[in-house]
């Protein structure tokens, strides 16, 4: 019994040392970048960041929008944001072929922050961190672009509809930064 008692003694006291925070439930989430088998771990690449988090479609009036999302993403990166793209079908506008998807993303608009593979964002089968975004923030994507706005502690989540452009979200993204 002791023996525990020292283990977790010590265990607490390195984590207190190392500042070393527990990761917030909603980054336990793994997924595979577009077009790679490679997994990001959320928690251990996103935690203590600003995450600005949108379901995308290629074949989308609102497709455009990448444009505004980079460039957040290039003013605000070194800050500690990152903006993380989740192409998906449900609204019937994203190509079945990852290369097409990856294509339009990275080609077409230059796209550099993460984007993860096609997934369902809606519903009983969205996937783990779509359900946990829309519980935390009492609201569904609507549509395509649909943008979920998560503080650095990962404790809040705003939900932005999809005709909300990169650009209004400037300045909540300063303020969320400058609160850290």
């Amino acid at each position: 019994m002791n023996k525990i008692v020292l283990l977790l003694s010590v265990l607490l006291f390195t984590a207190s040392a190392t500042g070393a925070q527990p990761c917030s439930d909603l980054l336990n989430f793994k997924m595979n970048k577009l077009r790679s088998a490679q997994k990001i771990d959320f928690c251990e690449t996103f935690q203590g960041k600003v995450i600005l988090a949108v379901n995308t479609a290629s074949n989308c009036g609102f497709t455009p929008q990448f444009k505004g999302l980079e460039n957040l993403y290039q003013k605000y990166k070194d800050k500690g944001l990152v903006v993380i793209g989740f192409p998906s079908n449900d609204f019937n506008q994203e190509f079945d072929v990852p290369e097409k998807t990856a294509n339009i993303c990275y080609i077409n608009y230059g796209v550099t922050f993460p984007m993860v593979e096609k997934s369902i964002v809606t519903g009983a089968s969205a996937n783990n961190f779509f359900h946990k975004l829309i519980k935390s923030s009492g609201r569904e994507p609507q549509w395509n672009f649909y943008k979920y706005l998560i503080s650095w502690d990962g404790l809040s989540v705003e939900a932005f509809a999809s005709n909300v452009t990169p650009e209004e979200l400037d300045s909540k993204i300063n303020g969320l930064i400058s609160t850290k």
